[in-house]
């Protein structure tokens, strides 16, 4: 009986999703394809789409460390990716417009992808070329002052551990860029739409941001050092907040 109330809550929450994103579409796109100053319009109608969905399906956020962001400085945000409903929390969560990286599967879904891929750079992770011009992207992004996000573990974590092992790319372009990377941690989201399920429930998402990590100047073993110190700064955050 409960799964049955579940399924009725999930087809709800997806059909509101669905419904606010044809309204509020393309007052997203309109703006940014204007001008770049227009992603500020953009962006306020994306937290509307996000905000108004939450609020509808009973999702809740709470925001720490936001002490932490300054929000004229552009930075690679990196957080653990761990449910599909990670979508709307990053711009719920992070005060400042940017880019995501996403997978290029998910520019097939009609509507969503048109309207997400104005605001994400698709790469197919199983292609070399990809993720090359994907980088050549990011990089274009951060030099004109803005930030991006990247999940590093590269998919979506279906298993036990706290992090899957991080891809390099992220780490490596902010050494050469002298970017710096803020660290996200995202805990509950994997408990309103949980592991290998399609269903939700209402709850509560908790979003700690810590103090940014410099890069290191380049070196042979400054890639691994700097990743592995990433790593274990957002391993060490989803520990400690895990347990409040």
């Amino acid at each position: 009986m409960i799964k049955f109330f579940q399924w009725i809550y999930t087809i709800y929450s997806a059909l509101i999703f669905i419904i606010l994103m044809i309204l509020l579409g393309l007052f997203m796109v309109i703006p940014s394809l204007i001008s770049e100053r227009g992603d500020r319009i953009s962006f306020f109608f994306i937290r509307l789409w996000a905000g108004t969905w939450s609020f509808l399906s009973g999702i809740r956020y709470q925001v720490e460390g936001l002490e932490y962001i300054d929000r004229t400085q552009p930075y690679i945000f990196i957080f653990n990716h761990r449910s599909f409903v990670d979508a709307p929390v990053i711009p719920m969560a992070i005060p400042q417009t940017l880019k995501a990286l996403g997978k290029m599967e998910l520019s097939k879904i009609p509507v969503f992808g048109w309207i997400v891929g104005r605001f994400a750079i698709w790469v197919d992770r199983t292609s070399t070329e990809s993720r090359r011009i994907s980088l050549e992207k990011l990089v274009e992004i951060l030099s004109k002052g803005k930030s991006v996000v990247v999940a590093p573990e590269g998919t979506r974590n279906d298993s036990s551990e706290i992090l899957l092992p991080f891809h390099k790319g992220a780490f490596r372009l902010s050494i050469e860029s002298q970017i710096p990377i803020l660290p996200m941690a995202v805990i509950g989201a994997d408990r309103i739409m949980k592991r290998g399920s399609i269903l939700l429930r209402p709850g509560k998402i908790r979003i700690y941001f810590s103090e940014a990590l410099q890069p290191p100047h380049p070196s042979p073993t400054a890639v691994d050092e700097y990743t592995a110190k990433c790593r274990n700064r957002l391993e060490a955050m989803l520990l400690a907040h895990e347990e409040d």
